[in-house]
């Protein structure tokens, strides 16, 4: 039996991929051009080899007026020819484009999918079926090495993907357009043509009219290297990113506007998996990853953290990301940097304080709490201080009579000796009395009012809980 290449190769491709089991019910997302209209027509041939349901779905952007009502109606008569349903829609990208501030081509893919996706749970369909081909995806993965993608997105167009409540497949990955073009031709298909991809308007566009057909004069089946390329660095990538996954969550700790870790650990991941580290900070702090951050981005924060352990700095990325760097501590963060509200609470003898920077300092007696070890704890009489205590911010010449120390010193330079990151300097608590003595500062420094456990004395313990994350603390 005679088969055109377009069969052939797009028969091979479901099967290898699995891109139709036995029962689907699948939509075609066809605008009328060669591509869709071509693979809604070999689908409609099949349903009783593949045992499937078939529909077509099409929108009306209302962007070409009465030229694009046209192509609703050219796809209303084709599916009527085929014995098919048509879902159609009409959408005023203009209007929506104008209430939210966004580029055409981005403002019609979201309306366009949304109701893509409406449609396949509102009406029991499985997948939704597109005419991406492989010059497509030649032209993606160029477009998107040119502007320094990173990751797995420089792999393409997935084969498929979950989709609503449904899959997404690409059935014609596997061929290029001059095969699209002779299917159409030998079966006297009338596809629509849309005048814009003419035009070098687009970026993809000037990629598809000079740079492919270059590629094209050095190997007519350029496209089939694209897609196994774009298959097997998919694959790699998945494998990759769960190592870098296992390992940051040994390290970094997660709130869900800020993510910190120490520089020394990261450093010990192999400089692959620091890579995709950073990446996977990125996506799991932003809502929607922006397109303006690239590979520049992720080389950046690799050499803020190459530096000298000694140095400081920061890097500012798109919608307010802060990336600070102080001593062997790194955050990317979205709050405010530089300094704070400063805060002043005055602090129960029994008792939690929740403080504004994410700690705690509890207060009780020995019977309810015991001291522990380090500067996390320390235990004071209280008859010997000017109570209330307070619980406040730093501020400038504040000065501690540190425990075995002679004199007093400067809080800021305690801050910088014990390397406390400077983004966290404004808002760490220090202890004091009413007239304004500082006792300690939690987790860092106690004072001479720091004293050993005795029956005879009214003691007061207090407990320092530092910021904590989804992991536990945060390293300072």
């Amino acid at each position: 039996m005679f088969m055109l290449a377009y069969e052939r190769k797009v028969s091979a491709f479901i099967e290898r991929h699995g891109l139709v089991e036995k029962g689907d019910r699948i939509l075609v997302a066809a605008s009328g051009g060669p591509d869709s209209l071509s693979l809604l027509h070999f689908l409609s041939r099949r349903t009783s080899l593949y045992g499937i349901g078939l529909a077509c779905i099409t929108v009306d952007h209302m962007l070409r007026g009465r030229e694009s009502h046209e192509d609703i109606l050219f796809m209303e008569r084709f599916c009527a020819t085929l014995g098919i349903p048509c879902e159609t829609a009409s959408i005023d990208i203009k209007a929506k484009m104008a209430d939210e501030g966004k580029g055409m081509q981005e403002t019609a893919r979201y309306y366009r999918y949304l109701f893509f996706e409406e449609t396949l749970q509102e009406k029991g369909y499985t997948a939704i079926a597109t005419g991406h081909h492989g010059d497509d995806q030649a032209e993606t993965i160029l477009m998107r090495l040119t502007r320094g993608a990173v990751g797995k997105s420089r792999a393409g167009i997935p084969v498929q993907r979950p989709f609503g409540s449904g899959r997404l497949i690409r059935p014609l990955l596997s061929l290029n357009k001059n095969e699209i073009e002779e299917y159409c031709r030998f079966y006297e298909l009338k596809p629509r043509r849309d005048p814009s991809n003419e035009k070098d308007d687009y970026t993809r566009n000037r990629f598809r009219h000079r740079v492919l057909p270059a590629l094209r004069e050095e190997n007519p089946n350029f496209h089939e290297q694209f897609q196994r390329f774009g298959e097997e660095l998919r694959e790699d990538e998945v494998f990759l990113q769960e190592l870098t996954r296992e390992e940051m969550n040994k390290l970094w700790n997660k709130h869900h506007d800020q993510i910190s870790f120490e520089i020394t650990r990261f450093h010990q991941m192999p400089l692959p998996l620091q890579r995709r580290g950073i990446q996977l900070i990125l996506n799991y702090l932003y809502e929607e990853l922006p397109s303006s951050i690239s590979a520049v981005h992720i080389d950046a924060v690799q050499q803020l953290l190459k530096s000298s352990s000694n140095v400081s700095g920061q890097l500012d990325f798109p919608h307010h990301l802060k990336v600070i760097r102080s001593y062997n501590h790194c955050c990317f963060t979205f709050r405010p940097s530089g300094r704070t509200d400063p805060y002043e609470f005055e602090l129960p003898l029994q008792g939690e304080i929740n403080l504004p920077n994410a700690s705690s300092i509890i207060a009780g007696d020995l019977n309810s709490m015991p001291l522990k070890n380090g500067n996390s704890s320390i235990c004071l009489d209280t008859s010997m201080l000017n109570l209330p205590l307070i619980v406040r911010t730093r501020r400038d010449g504040d000065r501690i009579a540190a425990k075995g120390l002679n004199g007093t010193k400067k809080v800021k330079d305690i801050f910088i000796d014990s390397k406390i990151p400077v983004h966290m300097r404004e808002s760490w608590p220090i202890v004091t009395d009413q007239s304004g003595e500082i006792l300690w500062l939690p987790g860092i420094k106690k004072s001479k009012y720091d004293i050993e456990q005795a029956a005879d004395k009214p003691l007061l313990i207090l407990h320092f809980n530092p910021q904590t994350s989804s992991r536990g603390t945060i390293n300072s």
